[in-house]
């Protein structure tokens, strides 16, 4: 049995201490601003089976710090678009960890909803189908 020094549960508390977390309603009334970008960091089996916020960014957690750095050959451009980037996963640990990433990085303005998707859908926020 491996003995952590640090748990996954500690990662994520401190990241949460560092970062700005929306409530879900809070992000829910977001949903039609132009100056907002919400960004899923859900692997797609989970886009598929429960679905995203329409119009939200697919972006995998694993290939999140390569698109927003200009400098790598993975960049994507729907990061330089000086919007607000909101990221969620299905309960907000992933989007925690990574949005402190971001703001380490330099990259902003960065936040995630508390709770996540599930949280997002429990305060009546669209869902958009995948296939």
């Amino acid at each position: 049995m491996t003995t952590l020094t640090l748990s996954s549960d500690e990662l994520v508390r401190r990241a949460k201490a560092r970062i700005e977390s929306l409530t879900a309603e809070d992000a829910v009334a977001l949903l039609d601003d132009p100056d907002t970008r919400f960004v899923d960091l859900r692997d797609v089996r989970e886009l598929q089976r429960e679905g995203t916020v329409p119009g939200a960014l697919h972006c995998p957690r694993g290939m999140l710090e390569f698109w927003v750095d200009p400098d790598s050959p993975y960049h994507k451009e729907a990061f330089d678009t000086g919007q607000r980037f909101v990221l969620f996963c299905a309960l907000g640990h992933r989007s925690a960890l990574a949005t402190q990433q971001l703001v380490e990085m330099g990259f902003g303005p960065v936040c995630d909803i508390e709770g996540g998707f599930k949280a997002w859908r429990e305060a009546g926020g669209a869902v958009d189908k995948k296939d």
